[in-house]
């Protein structure tokens, strides 16, 4: 719909978003920006961008995220002033702890008082609205002028777009929204503007690394928080060829190197795993690309010898002190301030190609044996992957208690990782902005998640019914807040006290909630609850066949209690 001659301050914001190309805009609609709402509806006609009406602000933000974590770009998001903000908070930081770029916009009462209503223009006003998040968004912004406002907005889409991501924040006036246009406001030929060239290492910092790595006897590379850029993908593999190198991933981090290879170290996990530190005890040169807490992560398997750390991270850029996402200090010997596939991309321009890794590919997981007639999450996992084995399958979620090796990861969007901040409830959401971004692709976005997230999200999955986004959720449904089950285990044997009083406050049952009613509920599919093997291996071929059919899909698995070996011990670690 062509837009013809703005009109209203709110009109010019709507140009803004066309002009910029933003493809959607997530929202749970609000009065202070009913200006820009008539603007978007009525002034572009709905399209371009397109509105995603959402349930909760959290999950509006939550769907942005996931749509970032698939394509590498922002989302926009629109915010009902100081209240709005307060819900959409925790996944705010969630996009921020996980490096990601969410273009939000908020919303005020009239910043002039002469012109609020009586109470509820008051009670949604606030003088520094974005002070509530301003710890956690890279930047933010409270105009008052149509053009101070144009402005505004401009600046925070490039510095959302400018790595380090993380989300932007800039607040509309109401009355700017509804003052009629005196003269015309120009927007901006956004294409046509500058270029943030990517900040690059210099040579005789890049000679030193590669020589290091030539050098060494027992290199590792640790691939964090990576583009889903197949090309960056296939540089990663070249570099860890051209030094004989070991390569250890994250799940928190997602897919960024080929399981499959034979340089990669088996047993990804949320935290280091035994086969991991082993790897990284022996390592003499150690070259980490923006792994998340790195320094944690060396101090859990301290040298053997002497041994060389090289950070490749523009992160610090970020750090604040409010948070403490800095984790612990590196003790890095050399930092390289830029991003870890520029970093990638220099060092193999500087590296003749090689192919020899001392270590062998890891064999494909056989079939866990049944121990019971409950399901397990190595059973469950297993299933998955069985009926999915000639699919294209992007993992938008995984539970806590998934064990690495679960499921080889191939390709960059095989797996998207967890949410940064770990704010349980987010799940949901984001697997519904992966869907949407995976939406008319050959892969398939399914989301395993934990019943606790389920249940503090499921209504971000209406959106995926109301929008048509094919999906699937699997709930792996242990029927507890399991992570604190361990925690409260680990203080009584501290104390000397009663173990098996530890799933008191914790289990999520007696009753236990409906789980694919409550996906009903939000106009998906929904199957379950599953309880046997036996019927697991129908339900998810159900599930895939409603799939196809462009369905969204609920599957509510009943599993045992239980984490990996690398999970447990990492939540049973002393403090």
């Amino acid at each position: 719909m062509s837009a013809g001659e703005p009109e209203w301050g709110s009109d010019v914001v709507a140009d803004f978003l066309r002009q910029a190309d933003v493809r959607y805009l997530s929202l749970n609609p609000g009065a202070s920006y009913r200006g820009l709402h008539d603007s978007l509806v009525n002034y572009l006609g709905a399209e371009d961008p397109s509105i995603l009406m959402c349930l909760h602000e959290e999950h509006a933000v939550a769907l942005a995220h996931g749509y970032a974590k698939v394509t590498g770009s922002p989302m926009a998001v629109a915010l009902h002033s100081n209240v709005g903000l307060m819900h959409a908070s925790m996944a705010i930081y969630n996009a921020w702890a996980d490096r990601v770029p969410v273009f939000i916009i908020g919303a005020n009462g009239p910043m002039d008082a002469s012109r609020r209503r009586p109470w509820i223009d008051w009670i949604h006003s606030s003088a520094d609205q974005a002070a509530l998040v301003r710890n956690y968004v890279k930047w933010d912004d409270q105009p008052v002028s149509v053009q101070a406002t144009l402005d505004s907005l401009v600046r925070a889409w490039e510095i959302v777009r400018t790595p380090p991501h993380a989300p932007t924040y800039v607040v509309l006036d109401t009355t700017m929204q509804e003052s009629k246009l005196e003269r015309p406001v120009p927007i901006p030929e956004l294409a046509e503007m500058p270029v943030v060239a990517p900040q690059v290492a210099p040579a005789d910092a890049i000679e030193q690394v590669t020589g290091a790595l030539l050098s060494a006897t027992s290199p590792v590379l640790l691939m964090g928080r990576m583009s889903k850029n197949l090309d960056d993908w296939n540089r990663r593999v070249k570099l860890a060829e051209a030094v004989g190198a070991r390569v250890i991933t994250d799940l928190k981090a997602g897919a960024s190197f080929p399981m499959t290879h034979a340089a990669h170290v088996a047993g990804p996990s949320f935290f280091l795993t035994g086969e991991g530190a082993r790897v990284l005890r022996a390592a003499d040169v150690v070259v980490a690309f923006d792994w998340i807490d790195l320094g944690g992560t060396l101090a859990q398997a301290p040298a053997d010898a002497e041994r060389l750390v090289v950070n490749v991270s523009q992160d610090a850029q970020l750090h604040n002190g409010w948070s403490k996402d800095h984790f612990m200090r590196i003790p890095a010997d050399l930092t390289l301030p830029i991003g870890p596939d520029t970093g990638v991309a220099q060092l193999v321009a500087a590296l003749p190609e090689g192919t020899a890794v001392d270590a062998e590919a890891p064999d494909a997981a056989p079939a866990p044996e049944a121990t019971s007639n409950r399901i397990t999450l190595p059973l469950l996992a297993w299933t998955v992957r069985d009926i999915m084995r000639d699919e294209q399958v992007t993992l938008a979620r995984l539970p806590l208690g998934w064990d690495g090796d679960f499921w080889p990861f191939e390709h960059p969007l095989d797996s998207l990782g967890y949410d940064g901040g770990g704010g349980i409830g987010s799940g949901p959401g984001m697997l519904v902005g992966a869907a949407l971004a995976l939406r008319g692709s050959d892969r398939i976005p399914i989301g395993v998640l934990g019943d606790g997230d389920y249940l503090m999200g499921v209504q971000a999955l209406w959106t995926a019914a109301r929008y048509s986004i094919p999906l699937i959720a699997v709930v792996s449904n242990n029927r507890s807040y399991f992570n604190d089950e361990v925690h409260q285990q680990k203080v009584a044997e501290t104390r000397g006290r009663d173990v098996s009083r530890k799933w008191i406050g914790q289990r999520i049952d007696d009753p236990a909630p409906d789980l694919a009613g409550l996906a009903r509920a939000q106009g998906l599919e929904g199957i379950g609850p599953v309880t046997e093997p036996a019927e697991l291996r129908r339900a998810l071929t159900e599930a895939l066949r409603l799939y196809r059919e462009g369905r969204a899909v609920v599957v509510d698995v009943v599993v045992e209690t239980g984490y990996s070996p690398a999970m447990a011990a990492g939540l049973s670690r002393e403090s």
